[in-house]
């Protein structure tokens, strides 16, 4: 699954990631990959994530959370010689 995360809190440890079908999910600091909890801010943070069953009633929460890297392709430069 895919969303952005809402907030984290590192002193408490634990935060809320919102999802492309609008749901909110709880997320604990052990529900990210690799222990790469985020620091600082991290509002809209895009986030990729599974979705499990949580202890509260009803409720779920994200696990294997990681941050969503945006890879970019380089374009090929332009070489332009100058005729003189």
């Amino acid at each position: 699954m895919r969303g952005r995360m809402i907030w984290f809190n590192a002193e408490k440890g634990y935060g809320f990631i919102r999802t492309e079908d609008d749901e909110r999910l709880y997320i604990h600091e052990s529900g990210f990959a690799d222990g790469h909890v985020p620091t600082g801010r991290c509002a809209g943070t895009e986030m990729s994530f599974d979705r499990e069953p949580a202890d509260v009633e009803g409720g779920h929460q994200a696990v294997q959370a990681m941050v969503v890297q945006d890879v970019v392709q380089r374009r090929a430069r332009s070489h332009r010689r100058s005729i003189g």
